[in-house]
């Protein structure tokens, strides 16, 4: 509720309180929290919000520490408001490579790697027609990539504002450049270095106010040079600090003026800084320029120690670079990282390349961080969560290790580093990046033709065709097999464990018959190795390649390799095991309630582990469940936010959302809507084989909205490519296409095709799915007049689903309800439900092998004259004598309702469509 606030004001009394602190005061949940206070620019501030709203692009240029990423920041912070879709800010500084602009920016904003679509498309498409106001920050050295992405972002999002930092222009067409200038020496400079001092002193006194004054007239009033030299107030006297100003500019002014005066007056103010250092503390600041992102402890010392007691002593050289501002402490879940800002380590770099020692300090950090990584993809006991964690943290130092490899064409090394991170690209869904890694180092190795170690690449072509398999890309089959036969050549056998998880993973999706050529030899050496996390892997795969075959779920060995992942901290693996091997087995021996379970506490851990891939593969798994068990508002949600995650993963994976969705939206009987996802879900999927066991939803859908051309095609197509369990769900769908193509042939066709559906039941030992088929069966049974045969199918299938929990689809309900009432019809209400109950007592493997028995007993075919009852033939005969159905009731002693069902199965048995007709034929075959 609004409410009015008044302030009294009197002469007497104090009025000089601070502004209301309201909602928009706090800080938009995408930028970046500022830990000291902003201080001045209140008319810059309202010049750039009246701006906003009209120009699409201001760049605020200058110098650098000037100040225009905190003024973009409060800017951004206080016009959150006026942006629906919220403020994104996106950090270039750690970005060397101009090709990874779009990667950076799409990253900054939750977007993942997207298989088949670009980081510039995949920002265009999550910022569509949304009302966003977007930071790009430090673009100054990567100005022709940015102008591209922008350019771009700007022509496809018409309701997209960029709010951009740079040194220079960005130089694309309606660019509004604004120039930050420096703080105003009467008040804002003044204020900013006394709130700077106070936190570095907290007794500092402003009794000198004339000498501060001048420290900030000498410094142009420059926020970066007025915070180092106010952070010295704690060892310096003012009066010291200004002679230090002094001895610098007059140092920087005396020579080529090879620079604009406001990078000299920066300079002035870090040379200062660098000037005040002792040598040990000189030495330490160069070396910790290569770091990007951040560094701890352990890693300085590695990269910035020459001996022991070098690394000894870094604590405390560290310590006193904290306190003189030129390195900040960040402690964040009791850890401390350190960092350079930005501008004092291009300085920091510029001052290790003179020292003729930046080849062997960048070579330390790569090396470090290429041994953390090998740390990752080594075996391990335990903790592998935990390094997948603390390897994440690092992503942008491992970029830069990875990028120096390959600027000194160590293409080995720069494989190596890509292949050992494979857990990171995988918890993290950024496998496209791993990929990416793993194809620029062989290109590069092509065109450089430098020797990389057979084993290297064994291990690169081998997680190459994996990462492929996990996203359901083309498979990558041929690196794979040449990665098997280099580790047999070499005769390593953890490198042959690799390169068969390899094949396996490739063709567990695509074709799960070759994956069973891999997986003994695979499992029995990872198991001779003692390789848990390899072992781990090679099971879940085969609970998928199980799951995909549609054949008897594993459960024994899903439950193993869950086990051994839990036990090693692998969330991925586990994931894949419970999902695939042990809900999947659950829900296709009806265990729906066991099955839901499973499915919410993997989706619980994903969570909990930040987990993409896993969470996705679990809310996919989750929708599916919930639509057999009747919980179709629950499967679409689950859906919907499997679609809205897989944005991050890639087009493949979500196509598969769609797939999940087009299901749910059958069990909630939606046919259209099911329709439009599948469409959507096919033209996202590269290979038909990744969706192959979906394309029985796909017949439904066009069956349910009338195209039985087209659902014609789809269920034949899926029967000829789906094995297994998935081939029973596939026949299944095509008996219902013939039921309603309705001819001879068809239905015909559609009783071989339910019973060899109950064939694969039975293989597989399914459950799930199976009801479906009797329903199937029953009204091909009434078609024939087999009314008994008919009634106990459906209970059957009302036995199996009262015992699992399984909901027929509301897509089906209307044809099961016309079953249900033509057999009532005919039967009799009491003796109806007494083969109805007879149906609902038998087991599923009693009611299977009654539905094979009555297709032996049932003489009578199931189309054709031949295929008419006794009954039927009366009402044929009338029919040709010209009676109308009241006539034919009377004279058969029927309800015209009972006529009417017999001239239904006779139109169908004859593929007629018209008593017209029915009268003409029946008067041929007398005549």
């Amino acid at each position: 509720r609004p409410e009015r606030v008044v302030q009294l004001c009197h002469p007497d009394i104090r009025n000089d309180f601070p502004p209301l602190r309201t909602s928009k005061s706090t800080v938009p949940e995408h930028l970046p929290v500022q830990l000291t206070s902003f201080v001045g620019r209140d008319g810059q501030i309202a010049d750039l919000r009246r701006m906003l709203p009209a120009e699409r692009l201001v760049v605020l240029t200058g110098a650098g520490g000037v100040g225009k990423t905190r003024l973009a920041i409060q800017v951004a912070c206080e016009a959150a408001a006026d942006f629906d879709a919220g403020v994104w800010f996106i950090d270039l500084a750690p970005i060397t490579d101009p090709g990874l602009v779009p990667a950076a920016a799409a990253e900054a904003v939750g977007l993942s790697d997207q298989p088949g679509r670009s980081a510039t498309d995949a920002l265009a498409r999550f910022v569509s027609d949304r009302r966003m106001l977007m930071v790009f920050d430090n673009c100054e050295h990567l100005v022709d990539a940015v102008a591209v992405l922008v350019n771009a972002l700007l022509s496809a999002c018409p309701n997209l504002t960029l709010l951009a930092t740079s040194r220079e222009p960005i130089a694309v067409p309606g660019e509004v450049t604004w120039r930050v200038p420096s703080l105003s020496l009467d008040d804002e400079a003044i204020e900013l270095f006394v709130d700077r001092a106070r936190r570095a002193r907290p007794d500092f006194s402003t009794d000198q106010a004339s000498a501060i004054r001048e420290i900030c007239r000498r410094l142009d009033g420059m926020p970066l040079a007025i915070e180092l030299a106010a952070a010295r107030v704690r060892a310096l006297s003012l009066e010291e600090i200004i002679g230090s100003l002094n001895d610098r500019f007059r140092l920087l002014t005396g020579g080529g003026r090879i620079a604009v005066r406001r990078q000299q007056t920066l300079r002035a103010s870090v040379d200062w800084s660098h000037a005040l250092l002792t040598e040990p503390e000189r030495v330490l600041f160069r070396r910790l320029a290569p770091f990007m992102g951040g560094f701890d402890l352990a890693a300085a010392r590695a990269v910035a120690g020459d001996n022991e007691a070098e690394r000894f002593q870094l604590l405390d050289l560290l310590t006193l670079l904290v306190d003189k501002s030129l390195v900040v402490a960040d402690n964040t879940g009791g850890r401390t990282r350190y960092r350079l800002l930005e501008t004092v380590r291009q300085y920091a770099l510029e001052k290790l390349g003179e020292s003729g020692e930046a080849d062997a300090i960048r070579g330390r950090h790569r090396d470090y961080y290429t041994a953390m990584a090998a740390l990752l993809d080594a075996p391990a006991a335990t903790g592998h969560q935990l390094r997948v964690e603390q390897t994440a943290s690092e992503l942008d130092n491992l970029r830069a290790a990875f990028a120096w490899s390959r600027e000194t064409c160590d293409i080995e090394l720069a494989l190596q580093l890509a292949s050992s991170l494979q857990p990171l690209w995988l918890t993290r869904g950024r496998l496209r990046e791993g990929m990416s890694w793993i194809d620029e180092a062989l290109a590069e190795r092509d065109s450089v033709d430098r020797e990389v170690a057979p084993a290297v690449l064994a291990r690169a072509l081998a997680d190459a065709a994996l990462f492929d398999g996990w996203l359901g890309l083309p498979a990558r089959m041929e690196q794979a097999t040449e990665a098997l036969a280099i580790a047999r050549q070499l005769d390593d056998p953890a490198l042959l464990v690799r390169a068969l998880t390899g094949c396996v993973g490739t063709a567990a999706a695509l074709n799960p018959e070759q994956a069973e050529t891999y997986f003994a030899e695979a499992i029995e050496l990872a198991r001779a190795l003692g390789d848990k996390w390899r072992l781990s892997q090679l099971l879940g795969f085969r609970a998928y390649a199980a799951a995909m075959a549609g054949g008897s779920i594993a459960e024994h060995a899903a439950a193993e390799g869950r086990d051994l992942a839990d036990a090693i901290g692998d969330r991925v693996a586990s994931g894949q095991c419970r999902l695939y091997g042990i809900a999947g087995g659950r829900a296709m021996r009806g265990d729906l309630e066991g099955a839901e379970d499973e499915v919410r506490d993997v989706l619980a851990d994903a969570d909990a582990a930040g987990d993409l891939f896993t969470r996705f593969n679990a809310l996919i798994a989750q929708s599916f469940v919930l639509g057999w068990h009747g919980k179709s508002a629950a499967a679409l949600a689950a859906a919907e936010i499997a679609i809205e995650s897989a944005v991050e993963l890639g087009a493949s994976i979500e196509g598969l959302g769609y797939l999940a969705l087009g299901a749910a939206h059958l069990a909630a009987g939606d046919a259209a809507a099911a329709k439009d996802a599948l469409a959507k879900a096919y033209g996202r999927i590269p290979d038909a084989g990744f969706s192959s066991t979906n394309l029985m939803w796909r017949a439904d859908a066009e069956r349910a909205t009338g195209d039985n051309v087209a659902a014609r095609l789809w269920a034949d197509q899926g029967v000829s490519v789906t094995p297994g369990y998935f081939r029973m769900l596939a026949l299944n769908a095509r008996v219902r296409v013939a039921r309603s193509e309705g001819h001879p042939e068809a239905i015909e066709a559609a009783e071989r095709d339910a019973h060899e559906a109950l064939a694969c039941a039975a293989e597989t030992g399914a459950q799930l799915g199976v009801p479906d088929v009797f329903d199937g069966l029953a009204a091909l049974a009434a078609q024939a007049a087999s009314y008994t045969e008919a009634a106990r199918l459906l209970g059957a299938a009302q036995g199996i689903r009262q015992r699992t929990g399984e909901v027929r689809y509301a897509i089906h309900q209307a044809d099961y309800e016309a079953s249900i009432s033509a057999v009532r019809d005919a039967m009799g209400q009491n003796d109806f439900d007494v083969a109805f109950g007879e149906g609902a007592a038998l087991s599923i493997s009693e009611a299977i092998a009654y539905a094979q028995r009555g297709r032996g007993e049932r003489k009578r075919p199931s189309a054709g004259w031949a295929s008419l009852t006794p009954a039927e033939h009366d009402v044929v005969r009338l029919v040709s004598e010209g009676l109308a159905n009241k006539e034919i009731a009377a004279k058969l002693f029927i309800s015209p309702r009972t006529v009417e069902t017999h001239l239904s199965h006779v139109y169908t048995k004859l593929g007629l469509t018209s008593r017209v007709q029915l009268a003409k034929q029946a008067t041929e075959r007398q005549g």
